[in-house]
């Protein structure tokens, strides 16, 4: 993953929901060329921030073992496209159900009280054919999880926390 649309989780709870935050920055490199003087966040890069946080919701569910994309976006509202630095986008994700070959995420987007967006993402879990098709370097997804805190804040259905491998 080479763009990261989450800056740290602040909610974790394994198999059943995640919120993360993201700071809006007028140091993104977005920003300089997204209507130079007057930045907003295009609406897609909310949705990858959406996507991002359910869909690490969801692979961690399977340990970081499946492969897990996005699928589709079969209902999505947006009610304020007017996202710019110095906003604080809050992004909740629960989830609807997992099977063997996909899964799909209730997701929200506030900035504080006001609702931006919300809607239901579809999430395709690779088969057979993608296992030798790397899509993270080894190891890369766990940092990831990492450094947005959800080893230090995750925990399990039964509420004990997730524990971090590395430890």
């Amino acid at each position: 993953m080479h763009w990261y649309w989450i800056d740290r989780f602040t909610i974790f709870e394994s198999g059943t929901r995640a919120q993360a935050i993201k700071a809006i920055s007028r140091g993104e490199d977005h920003l300089s060329d997204h209507f130079h003087y007057h930045p907003v966040m295009p609406a897609s890069l909310m949705i990858e921030g959406l996507a991002q946080t359910a869909g690490l919701l969801i692979h961690e569910t399977h340990h970081f073992q499946k492969k897990v994309v996005l699928g589709k976006i079969p209902k999505f509202h947006i009610y304020n496209t007017e996202l710019v630095p110095g906003d604080t986008l809050i992004y909740d994700a629960s989830i609807e159900y997992i099977a063997d070959d996909g899964s799909m995420a209730s997701v929200q987007v506030h900035r504080k009280d006001e609702l931006i967006a919300d809607g239901t993402l579809v999430f395709a879990h690779l088969g057979q054919g993608f296992m030798n098709k790397k899509l993270f370097n080894e190891g890369e997804l766990e940092d990831l999880v990492r450094v947005y805190g959800m080893y230090d804040i995750g925990v399990q259905k039964d509420g004990t926390p997730i524990v971090d491998p590395e430890n």
